[in-house]
């Protein structure tokens, strides 16, 4: 029966590729994916061509149509999200719920993403984590979730762009300036950069600079029991 293979993509080192990725991008019929320009440049540098289909959040569910269609004609298919794994800030939830509907199986290819990335240098203990993602763009929102997540006693993680990332810390830092913060900058690339501290250390030393550049990762401890 014909598979829908989720798979899981580099986040910025191309060399941590698996080689069950490879397999599987090489050898299905149609490769789904969330950026198809950005794709093509991975699977060339890999030497793999395949049709691509653009599965992007605005056009999941439609996209999710046109896959069922192929997998109905026996045809396998990957999808991948621009980096990491699929799901997590990502595109893939409503495919991955339309094909199961559709009676088709599902396998995922586990590989790199941002989240887990971080938590391997952490020095953060705990045995439970809030992973919240990309927190709202709009200010009061925002701020109110982190008031939220402040309270809380297990660690969170947040995805922030280079736009947002000094108001994210200054929204922690104006409630628990004391509060410990890990900060992953372009992992696994050339110019990867890691940033610990308290809450206000952070944010100082990320205001300091000329410019941010890259995507950011954000690690805070949990709120300490009384």
């Amino acid at each position: 029966m014909a598979t829908l293979f989720i798979v899981a993509t580099p986040i910025g080192n191309l060399g941590d590729i698996t080689l069950r990725a490879l397999e599987v991008l090489r050898s299905v019929d149609t490769i789904a994916c969330e950026d198809t320009r950005h794709t093509r440049k991975l699977l060339t540098h890999f030497e793999i061509s395949k049709p691509l289909v653009s599965c992007r959040s605005q056009n999941e569910v439609q996209a999710a149509g046109r896959l069922i269609e192929r997998l109905q004609e026996d045809q396998d298919v990957a999808f991948v999200s621009d980096a990491g794994t699929p799901g997590l800030s990502d595109p893939g939830q409503r495919l991955v719920r339309e094909v199961r509907a559709a009676g088709f199986p599902i396998v995922p290819l586990p590989g790199a993403s941002a989240l887990t990335t971080l938590m391997s240098v952490s020095e953060f203990g705990g045995r439970t984590l809030t992973f919240d993602g990309f927190l709202s763009p709009k200010g009061g929102k925002r701020s109110s979730r982190i008031a939220e997540l402040l309270k809380r006693e297990e660690n969170f993680v947040l995805y922030e762009s280079p736009h947002r990332i000094l108001k994210i810390l200054a929204n922690i830092a104006d409630k628990e300036p004391e509060r410990q913060v890990l900060v992953g900058r372009e992992m696994t690339k050339m110019h990867e950069e890691f940033v610990s501290g308290t809450a206000s250390e952070v944010l100082e030393q990320l205001e300091s600079r000329n410019s941010l550049k890259g995507e950011f990762v954000i690690l805070v401890s949990g709120r300490k029991k009384s």
